[in-house]
């Protein structure tokens, strides 16, 4: 598999780790008067203690800092959460928090420890705790961060490392992998599923995504969620404080490429991510689903769902709330059924309709001389929806854009769609305000006045997202009307 992720440009990249406090820590650096604009060489730049933890831990590690120039350095050495961190160093034999006057002779190292101390049975850990160690003179500051796990989870650390992506496979070929709901899961970096490999996911299991990750199926690679309406199962960021519910970007994506089997997703919650679900062909079209029943998708920063070269049918499911199109369905076939689209994202920053359908895609792909320029690609499209709403603030919130050279066709039946165009390709739709309970609070239940109550077809969906019984003339969306709607909610959280 190792060659094969050479295909991956620079746009998947992983992102490298901020920390603000070491932002913070830098800008007031005290170097006492040193005259030394020598740049320090670090045995590494992150120090990762990747130990789960299952007791009172007190584990210590090492790296060594190097004077590669000619002339003597003095440093300013110290922990930037000072006597708040959970870190202690020690620094050429001596044991503290900050340290003043470290000299290195030329061409000369110095070891520095690091010890953390952490309980994991402290639910108020966060799941990752991090801090730096600073050098500092006249004319540089450095840093080497430090990461280590504050609760007992299942951590899913990077063993592989490329310029583009770092990762780890979490089911090898011909490897069925189940992740339980024991204790949550942190993926740090990319959690890949190779091809012929499986990743299951149970009931109520919670997944939790540093800055950069997510979860990448290979192709011919398999995934299962399996939640339940009253277990759903959970994938978002791993800043678990509602203080960062805003935060829309906090990882990357779950990528799904083809394959020969289908792909399912039930009774999830995807959360703030740049992009919520990608279901895109590597480098062909091969006709297996990737279905997703019962879920919610929401609070990204780019988009929610993106298909390129894919068949994604969708039931039940609510996308919302997205920074730039909910919905990016490009090249393949496409099938949503009481799907409730709602966009009521920052007017400030959306411009984009809600859900744009189109017959290609632009990608990166390297020519006969081996650069990488930009192309498109296309192919026959296909979307038909069904007992959707498709609503948001924009005037139009829903979109076309085809080329010619290849077949596009979209049919609506029974949709509430804000266009300004309902014309032959829409079957019994309209454009009215479907008065969802709270539109801006994303709670897109019905209220008891809306038109999308009963104006849908029998499609044979006995239950709505919430596994509410669904009438014989069912409600548009993903919610059948309840006189007490507001009440009954998946957790977003």
């Amino acid at each position: 598999m190792k060659n094969r992720y050479k295909i991956i440009t620079a746009f998947y990249g992983v992102l490298m780790m901020l920390f603000s406090i070491c932002s913070f820590v830098l800008t007031g650096c005290n170097p006492h008067g040193y005259d030394d604009s020598v740049k320090l060489e670090f045995s590494t730049d992150t120090l990762m203690f990747d130990t789960v933890f299952t007791t009172i831990s007190s584990i210590t590690k090492n790296f060594t800092v190097t004077n590669p120039s000619s002339e003597s350095v003095k440093l300013d050495i110290y922990l930037a959460g000072a006597n708040q961190s959970y870190y202690s160093i020690n620094v050429d034999g001596h044991s503290g928090t900050e340290f003043h006057n470290v000299e290195i002779a030329p061409h000369d190292s110095i070891f520095v420890f690091v010890k953390v101390n952490i309980d994991p049975t402290n639910q108020n850990n966060p799941y990752l705790v991090t801090d730096s160690v600073v050098f500092c003179n006249t004319q540089r500051r450095q840093a080497v961060q430090l990461v280590a796990f504050g609760q007992d989870a299942h951590f899913i650390v990077p063993d592989h490392f490329t310029n583009s992506m770092n990762y780890k496979i979490v089911a090898h070929e011909h490897e069925d992998v189940h992740w339980t709901n024991d204790k949550p899961w942190v993926i740090y970096g990319w959690a890949a599923v190779d091809s012929l490999g499986k990743l299951t996911i149970d009931p109520g299991t919670r997944v939790y995504v540093h800055s950069g990750g997510g979860i990448w199926v290979y192709r011919y690679g398999n995934i299962f969620v399996n939640g339940t309406p009253d277990q759903p199962v959970y994938i978002g960021g791993d800043k678990l404080d509602p203080f960062y519910n805003t935060d829309y970007a906090q990882w990357d994506r779950i990528w799904i490429n083809e394959g020969t089997e289908d792909n399912i997703i039930n009774n999830a919650v995807i959360t703030n991510a740049n992009i919520g679900l990608q279901v895109a062909a590597l480098d062909e079209f091969l006709g297996n689903k990737t279905i997703v029943n019962n879920t919610i998708i929401h609070n990204n920063k780019s988009t929610g769902v993106l298909g390129w070269a894919a068949n994604l049918e969708m039931n039940n499911c609510q996308v919302s709330n997205n920074g730039d199109y909910s919905m990016l369905l490009q090249v393949g076939d496409f099938k949503l059924n009481h799907v409730t689209v709602g966009n009521y994202f920052s007017q400030s920053e959306r411009k984009n309709p809600a859900l744009v359908f189109s017959n290609y895609y632009k990608t990166v792909q390297a020519n006969a001389d081996g650069e990488y320029e930009n192309v498109y690609v296309m192919g026959n499209s296909t979307l038909t929806c069904n007992n959707s709403i498709i609503y948001g603030y924009n005037s139009r919130e829903f979109a076309v854009s085809s080329l010619q050279d290849v077949a596009i066709d979209y049919t609506f039946k029974n949709c509430l769609v804000k266009t300004d165009a309902l014309d032959g390709h829409f079957i019994n739709c309209f454009n009215k305000d479907p008065k969802f309970v709270a539109d801006f609070g994303q709670n897109y239940n019905l209220k008891e006045d809306s038109p999308a109550i009963d104006a849908g077809f029998d499609m044979g969906i006995s239950t709505d997202l919430l596994g509410r019984q669904r009438n014989g003339a069912p409600d548009l969306g993903a919610y059948e009307y309840y006189p007490a709607a507001e009440t009954r909610r998946i957790p977003l959280k």
